[in-house]
């Protein structure tokens, strides 16, 4: 039972945390975009690749 005095202000301090992180995350423009990097997969690149051969 004495271990809930710890547990409880432990739980409320991650808690805590993780509502910080959330809203530092949503101020800083982390879920601006949500769509254009799962579509940037499926773009086509129109360079070649570099190589390593000497000309």
């Amino acid at each position: 039972m004495n271990i809930l005095y710890l547990l409880i202000p432990l739980a409320l301090l991650i808690l805590g945390a993780a509502v910080w992180a959330f809203f530092w995350a949503v101020g800083s423009g982390q879920f601006d975009d949500l769509d254009t990097p799962a579509m940037r997969i499926l773009l086509d690149d129109d360079e070649k690749p570099p190589t390593d051969e000497q000309p």
